[in-house]
């Protein structure tokens, strides 16, 4: 592939974090040149051009250089966290995001920039109701409230011309490298201690959610860098409410940790996005040619196989 050919480079923020390290790998095994960047360096972004950089706090120009000295063709903005102070999250979610959208809109060629926001935006939705991007976002929590404003300021600079933009709203995701301070995270970390002696007693809420492989999550980041897509919404998940209680059940197998060991305790739902979440997925293949591929199965084992693999994990929970 000549230089003329080659797919733009991508910087991809948050890129050691769970969505953006796959968002990396994803880019990398299309062709794409990765600018990594994020507050801190892990081992698995040596594969890429590392940036160690707040971009919350450096200034727009500061921001602008770089990816103009970098040739950066593509913003991907896959930040942000769950276990956050309000401050933190409005740092996070909202400071980041408009220090990105006042450096590229001083850039001579703006690169196109890919959210990836959260189908918590929509707000709490009734038992039953597939969330599409027609309903009207009606976040609650302060994270999902943070987040939307994020996703806002990336629409409307959209709008008024100062950007070229797509948001992508994705259900929470399993997989490899899955964060501890998700919920599956924690129960994984709750498996690795326990002993079959003792047992392990998990609250599942009564919940039925969507959840997404996150390298189905980062094909889908991939795909919208190219689409002709601008100023749109695109949720991202599988399509499907899964019992809380089949996704434990999942994890608990694919840990190898003694299914009768388990006592499960229902529980009022509290999360950040309520008790039941099923995305309407038709757009995000109208628009971007994506669909899920990863079963959940799949997704969980895989998820349990990065975190025995993990440096100072133990080989396994001790049954």
């Amino acid at each position: 592939m000549n230089a003329l050919n080659a797919p733009p480079k991508v910087a991809v923020l948050g890129a050691t974090g769970c969505v953006g390290r796959e968002v990396c790998a994803a880019l990398a095994r299309t062709g794409h040149e990765v600018l990594a960047v994020a507050r801190n360096h892990r081992p698995h972004a040596d594969g890429h051009t590392f940036v160690p950089l707040d971009v919350a706090a450096v200034e727009p120009a500061e921001l602008a250089a770089l990816f103009t000295s970098a040739r950066v063709g593509v913003v991907v903005n896959a930040t942000g966290g769950w276990v956050l102070t309000q401050e933190a999250m409005e740092y996070a979610h909202v400071r980041l995001v408009d220090r990105v959208l006042a450096a590229t809109a001083r850039m001579a060629r703006r690169p196109r920039i890919v959210q990836v926001g959260t189908i918590h935006e929509y707000g709490f939705v009734p038992e039953g109701v597939p969330i599409d991007e027609r309903i009207v976002p009606n976040p609650t929590t302060p994270y999902a409230v943070t987040k939307h404003a994020g996703s806002e300021a990336v629409l409307a600079a959209t709008r008024a011309g100062d950007a070229e933009a797509v948001v992508l709203r994705a259900v929470n995701v399993c997989g490899p490298h899955t964060t501890e301070a998700s919920f599956l995270g924690a129960v994984m970390a709750r498996l690795s201690e326990a002993t079959e002696e003792e047992g392990i007693e998990l609250t599942v809420a009564d919940a039925r959610r969507d959840y997404v492989d996150v390298r189905d999550l980062a094909e889908a980041v991939v795909k919208a860098a190219h689409a002709p897509v601008v100023g749109r919404v695109v949720n991202i998940g599988r399509g499907e409410a899964v019992n809380m209680r089949e996704l434990v059940s999942l994890l608990v197998a694919a840990s190898g940790f003694p299914a009768h060991a388990v006592r499960e305790r229902s529980a009022a739902v509290e999360s950040k996005g309520g008790g039941w979440t099923r995305a309407d997925i038709t757009l995000a293949d109208q628009l971007l040619d994506w669909r899920p591929r990863i079963g959940l199965a799949q997704a969980v084992r895989d998820m349990w196989a990065t975190w025995e693999a993990a440096p100072g994990r133990r080989a396994g929970p001790p049954i």
